[in-house]
Parts: C-alpha cells; structure tokens; sequence
C-alpha cells in the first residue's frame, strides 16, 4: 500500500512535491500514528526554498507539527492503544543514555534529530512515530489547534521557562511570525504589557498581535520600550532572527534587563556586542521543548486560555500544500494547517 507525502527531496530550491510513499513498518516501542492535523512551520518554507541552515536526510516527508489518531502500537508500547486522541513531540531521534537526556533535557541532546528533517514527518497520513513523543489530547481540542501545540511549546519553552517574566513587566517581542506572536500571546498570560515589533509587509500579522491584547508597533520600538521610566523594556524576545534584530534587542533592553533569542538566523552577528556588557544585560537562547513544557502547553490551549483561533489561517487538503506554503511565505496568513 502506498500514501500520498509532501516530500523535501533534495537540497535545491523548490525541491519539493508530492510523492507516493509506502506506509512505514513500525518498531517494538513506536506506534503508527493516522495524521489528523500538520501545520506549517516556516522552516518548512526554508526548506521548500533550500535556504534552511540545518541538516536534511534526503528524502524526508516535511512536517514536525502533527496530531492524529494512534492506529497501530508496538509490542513494548503499553501506555497508548489504538483509537487515542495524540500529538507528538518533534524529537524523533535523541540518545537515551545522554547527559542532557537524563536531566529530561532531551532537546539538547547533541543528537537530537527532529521530524520533517532527519526522520520522515507528518505531512502524509500514516506517520511512524516512537510512543516517548506522545502526549494525550483531550476530546475538546480540534485537530488544527492541536496540530500546532508544538510553536505553542516553543513560545512556553522561550517566555515561562528561559524569560523572567512577571506580571507588570514591559516586554518586547520582535518578529510577528507565528513564534513570536505566540510568545506575545504567553507573556500576555504572564500578565505583562507586550510591545509586538514588525515592518511594513506586517501589518496583517500586527492585527493579530492586537487580537492578543499587545500593542503592534511598526519600525522603532524604542519609545514604547521607554515608555515607564525612560530606561527600556524588561525582556525583549529575539523571535526575528536576522543579526539585525539582536542589534535592535540590545538597544531596547534596559539595563539589567534580559533578552532571549528564540528566532534562527544563519547570518553573521555584524554589530557590537558591548551594549550587552554597558548594560549588563542577560542573552539566553530557547531551543525547542521537552515533556513538561508540552503538558503544561496542552492545559493551557485545552482550557481557552491560550486561545489559537487567531493564528489560523486557513486549513488546506494535503494535496493543495503548495498553496498553503506560498499563503504562509506572503505572509497572507500567520498558520496554514494541512489536512491529509
């Protein structure tokens, strides 16, 4: 039997189209799960435009953003059965016997290889997928929202676990893509005023970031930053990534502040890094997600309170991928979701 897939198959732009590929036999600790719901992530887009600055096996189905029904179980599988409501994790490859994957820091395991780029990923119907990635997803949850846990878990990972947010801080997020406009949704929770930063081309994803309750800023941030005492804002989230938009962070930083890059950019930094040192300020990378951070993520959107409506876009059948992508690289949309 074969499965239609959306295939990246070799490094050269627009190296991507749908394939027939069989369905995946599956080992003794995986399940094979049927995709309900994919999202698309921009690093999808970087790949389908060969401008991606990571690792691909070729050929790799795309998409680490997927929910479904668990059809088929491996024989050491016990906590899972057919018919269960999941989503999974992205890490579809990590060593089990690493330091960092025994401190439950799995996702900076130096071998960590993730879904949609190192092992075939959701964009298809029938995905294998080791039962370790799975979380449960209530009845109340709809596919497309809970397709797109995953960003949600990286703006949880960035704002909650690696930023100092507290209610009645002023944050800064630069870059209204999904990533950070979620960021801006989650310390919104946290009670702070959020600042949404973007250009021209933004101005549509800057109309989400005030569904959010943020204030949209385009071009210069920093008389919002200054806006209390003069002295900038208290956290800044890099959800950008071009050397540019570091530069910009350390200038609305307030002293003592802090500044976390969540945003991936393969570019050379460009700019002084003395404002970092003047200022004493703290620069954190946030990479990823792990366990906790998923459960915590799931409540969150099966309660309301992080409300995803906004985000979406639009849901396309997997056959009208390529219309979904070049919505999302328009910036026409925030989220596009794929159903097989």
């Amino acid at each position: 039997m074969s499965q239609p897939a959306v295939v990246n198959f070799a490094p050269e732009p627009l190296s991507v189209e749908l394939r027939r590929i069989g369905i995946p036999e599956i080992g003794p600790e995986d399940v094979l799960l049927e995709v309900a719901a994919v999202g698309v992530c921009g690093s999808d887009i970087h790949q389908w435009q060969g401008r991606q600055s990571w690792p691909v096996n070729y050929p790799v189905v795309l998409g680490h953003e997927f929910a479904g029904i668990v059809q088929k179980v491996g024989e050491r599988v016990a906590a899972w059965a057919p018919g269960d409501r999941v989503v999974s994790e992205t890490a579809a490859i990590v060593d089990l016997d690493s330091p960092m994957t025994r401190r439950g820091l799995y996702n900076l395991d130096p071998a960590r290889r993730g879904f949609g780029a190192a092992a075939d990923g959701g964009m298809t119907k029938y995905v294998r997928v080791p039962a370790r990635c799975l979380h449960r997803v209530p009845d109340r949850v709809p596919w497309e929202k809970a397709a797109l846990t995953e960003p949600c878990c990286v703006a949880y990972n960035a704002v909650v676990a690696n930023s100092p947010v507290a209610p009645g801080d002023r944050v800064v997020v630069l870059g209204p893509g999904a990533v950070g406009l979620l960021c801006a949704a989650v310390a919104r929770l946290r009670g702070a005023e959020v600042g949404v930063v973007g250009l021209q081309q933004d101005r549509l994803r800057l109309n989400t970031a005030q569904a959010y309750g943020c204030t949209a800023i385009l071009g210069d941030a920093l008389e919002w930053a200054r806006a209390t005492d003069g002295l900038g804002a208290d956290v800044v989230i890099d959800a950008a990534g071009v050397s540019a938009s570091l530069e910009t962070a350390l200038r609305l930083a307030r002293p003592a502040g802090w500044i976390t890059k969540v945003g991936w950019g393969g570019q050379p930094l460009g700019c002084s890094l003395d404002p970092l040192v003047q200022k004493n300020l703290t620069l954190r990378g946030s990479f990823s997600h792990n366990w906790p951070v998923w459960e915590r993520t799931i409540e969150l959107i099966a309660s309301g309170r992080l409300d995803l409506g906004p985000i979406i876009g639009g849901i396309w059948p997997l056959e009208h991928w390529q219309q979904a992508f070049q919505q999302m690289d328009d910036r026409a949309v925030v989220k596009a979701v794929l159903k097989p």
